[in-house]
C-alpha cells in the first residue's frame, strides 16, 4: 500500500494568503504535545485527533488495512467516501451538527475559539531517493514513563452527561494528572478521582467559561472566563477575564484582565490564553495581548502596538514562548512568527513569512513551528499548506509542505489551535490522510514523519489497522502515544509507538459493546479533547448545546475508560 509520498518539493499555487478550514471536524485538541514530562499533568495533546483527519501575526515587538507486512505495496490515498470515515455515520452527522454550533458560538460567544479533497498517491517514502532514512541519526531514546497495564481490555470508568446550556457554551479544556480528571462545564471547573469518577472539588465563575490552554505549569493551568452571565440589557459579555487554577486544590490563584495598551478603560477581549513557565500569555484578535505572573498575577508586559499596526494575535506556549505578529492592513498583511522573553515579551528571534498571507498558527515553540496556508494552496479542508522550522536566531531551517492534502494536519480558528501533529526525537510526527483500506467499507491511514533538519519525509510508518484511523496525542518520552478511533463494531484503542522502531504496544483496548462503542464515538474530533495517562482516558467536549432531538443517543459531557 502506497503512503503519501514525501513532498521534498514546494507545492505548486505561488504565495498569497491562507484562508481558514471550514469548521466541522474533530480536540482536545486535545488534544495537542502535551507539557514537558516534569510537569504533572496532562493537558492537550499539542495535536489533538481528528477523525478520519483530521487550531494569529507580526513585525519585532518587546499558541484499511494495515500496511502490508514489510512494505508491500498498498492502495493510495483516495478522496474521502461518501460514507463517513471509520463505518461510523453518527459522526458525520454530529460533525455537520458541530459546525452548525460553532457557527452559532461565533455569533453568541463574542470570541469564542473552537473550530478546529483529492488525494494524490505516489512512491514509498521508503522507496523514494528524496526521502530521509529517518533512523539514520544516532538519537537518544528516552524511556516513557506509560506501562502497559496488567490487563489492556478496559471497562467504562465514569461517563458525565452533557450540562444542557440556554442555547450553545464553551467547555473547553481538560486535564489529567496522576490523581484527579480536571473538566471545565458551564461556568465552572470540576475535578473528579479517578477511582470510581466521584467530586473532588469545584470551582465556580461569575461567567461563561471561553478558553484554556492546553498546558501545565507547577501544577497550574490557565482559563478564560466572562465577568458575569448575560442578561437582557447585556447579551453578550465578552470574555476579558484570565483565571489561573490550582489543580490539585481546585483553588482560583488569581483573576485578572487587561486594558488595551492603546489606552481605553475597557478590559481587552481574549480569544486564547497560552502558559509557558512562569508566564500566562492571552490574547485577542483585535485588540492584542498582555503577559502576568503565573504565581501572583502581577502584570508583566503589554505588546507593543506601533504606526504600522502591528499587534500581537496569538501565542504558543510549552517549552517557550512565541507569538504571531500581524503588521498592516487587509489584503496586505505582513505576519512575523517570534520568540518571545517571557519575563519581557520582546522578541528574542522573528521570522517574515511571506507576504500576502493572512493567518498563521504555532504548531511547537521548541523550535518554532509556524504553519500556514500560502497561496491558499492546502486541500481536504486542512488549513495549512506549509509548516516553517525556524532556528533560535529566526532563520529558517526547514520548510515542510504538506498541500498535497495527503496528510491530516490541521489549524484553524486560533493560534495554538493545531491538529494531529506532535513533535519528538527531531522530527514532526503526523498521520496521512484517511483513505480506503483493504475493505470495501473501511478508512484507515499511517503515522508518519518528517525530520526537522531537513524537512524531508522520513521512512517511519506505523498502521492504523483495518477501519482504524490513527492519531497522535503526545510524546512519552521518545515514544509516540496514540489513539485509534474504532469502526462501528469495535472499540478504540491507545498505543505507544517506540520512536526508532515504530513498533506498536496496545495500552489500551475500549470495550465493543453497543453502549460503550456509542459513548466513545459520539464525538468529533475537532471539538472534543483526548486525555490518556496511566491506564486512564478520557473524551470530552469542548462546546455544548441543547439537544436537537428528544430520541437522540445520550449525550455526555466525557466519557472515560480504565484498564488495570
Amino acid at each position: 500500500m502506497s503512503i503519501p509520498p514525501p513532498p521534498s518539493q514546494p507545492p505548486s499555487g505561488g504565495f498569497g494568503e491562507p484562508q481558514d478550514p471550514p469548521p466541522g471536524g474533530f480536540g482536545a485538541p486535545v488534544p495537542p504535545p502535551e507539557p514537558a514530562a516534569a510537569q504533572p499533568a496532562y493537558g492537550y495533546p499539542q495535536t489533538g485527533p481528528g477523525y478520519g483527519y483530521p487550531q494569529q501575526p507580526g513585525t519585532p515587538s518587546p499558541y484499511g488495512a494495515p500496511g502490508a507486512p514489510g512494505g508491500a505495496p498498498v492502495p493510495a490515498p483516495q478522496p474521502p467516501a461518501a460514507a463517513p470515515a471509520a463505518g461510523n455515520a453518527k459522526r458525520t452527522q454530529l460533525t455537520i451538527v458541530g459546525a452548525a454550533v460553532l457557527a452559532i458560538a461565533l455569533i453568541v460567544g463574542g470570541g469564542l475559539w473552537y473550530t478546529s479533497g483529492d488525494s494524490g498517491g505516489g512512491n514509498k517514502a521508503d522507496s523514494n531517493p528524496s526521502a530521509s532514512p529517518g533512523n539514520d541519526k544516532p538519537q537518544d531514546s528516552v524511556p516513557g514513563t506509560e506501562k502497559v497495564p496488567g490487563n489492556t481490555k478496559s471497562k467504562p470508568l465514569f461517563n458525565l452527561p452533557s450540562p444542557v446550556p440556554a442555547d450553545v457554551a464553551v467547555v473547553a479544556g481538560s486535564w489529567l494528572t496522576d490523581s484527579t480528571y480536571i473538566k471545565s462545564d458551564l461556568a465552572k471547573v470540576v475535578g473528579y478521582n479517578l477511582v470510581d469518577g466521584g467530586k473532588k472539588w469545584e470551582l465556580p465563575f461569575p461567567g461563561e467559561l471561553c478558553g484554556a490552554t492546553k498546558h501545565v505549569s507547577e501544577n497550574r493551568t490557565a482559563v478564560l472566563f466572562k465577568a458575569a452571565q448575560p442578561t437582557p440589557e447585556n447579551k453578550y459579555v465578552q470574555c476579558t477575564e484570565v483565571g489561573v487554577i490550582d489543580l490539585e486544590s481546585g483553588k482560583l490563584v488569581w483573576s485578572g484582565n487587561a486594558k488595551s495598551a492603546t489606552g481605553g478603560d475597557k478590559p481587552v477581549a481574549f480569544t486564547s490564553v497560552t502558559l509557558s513557565g512562569k508566564t500566562v500569555a492571552a490574547a485577542g484578535i483585535s485588540a492584542g495581548g498582555a503577559a502576568w505572573n503565573l504565581a501572583d498575577g502581577k502584570s508583566l508586559w503589554l505588546p507593543k502596538v506601533d504606526g504600522e499596526g502591528c499587534r500581537d494575535v496569538g501565542y504558543g506556549g510549552g517549552e517557550a514562548l512565541a507569538a504571531i505578529r500581524k503588521c498592516g492592513q487587509s489584503p496586505n498583511y505582513t505576519l512575523y512568527g517570534q520568540l518571545l522573553d517571557p519575563a519581557t515579551g520582546a522578541p528574542t528571534a522573528s521570522y517574515k513569512l511571506s507576504q500576502g498571507i493572512e493567518d498563521a498558527y504555532i504548531v511547537a515553540t521548541k523550535p518554532l513551528i509556524v504553519a500556514a496556508d500560502v497561496g491558499k494552496t492546502a486541500k481536504n479542508a486542512t488549513g495549512i499548506s506549509d509548516l516553517f522550522v525556524v532556528d533560535p536566531k529566526g532563520e529558517l531551517k526547514a520548510r515542510i509542505p504538506l498541500a498535497s492534502g495527503d496528510f491530516a494536519a490541521k489549524c484553524g480558528s486560533e493560534v495554538e489551535k493545531c491538529m494531529n501533529m506532535v513533535v519528538g526525537n527531531g522530527k514532526l510526527y503526523l498521520p496521512s490522510y484517511e483513505h480506503q483500506g483493504q475493505a470495501s467499507s473501511g478508512r484507515t491511514n499511517e503515522l508518519l514523519s518528517f525530520d526537522l533538519e531537513t524537512g524531508k519525509q522520513t521512512t517511519d510508518r506505523a498502521d492504523a489497522g483495518e477501519r482504524f484511523t490513527m492519531s497522535p496525542l503526545r510524546m512519552d518520552g521518545s515514544n509516540i502515544i496514540a489513539y485509534k478511533y474504532p469502526p462501528y463494531d469495535k472499540g478504540g484503542q491507545i498505543v505507544s509507538i517506540d520512536g526508532k522502531t515504530m513498533k506498536e504496544t496496545v495500552l489500551m483496548e475500549n470495550p465493543a459493546d453497543k453502549a460503550s462503542q456509542r459513548a466513545e464515538t459520539g464525538y468529533s474530533p475537532e471539538y472534543s479533547e483526548y486525555r490518556y495517562h496511566n491506564g486512564k482516558f478520557f473524551i470530552s467536549r469542548t462546546t455544548v448545546s441543547k439537544p436537537y432531538s428528544d430520541k437522540a443517543d445520550p449525550e455526555y459531557l466525557f466519557v472515560s475508560f480504565t484498564a488495570s
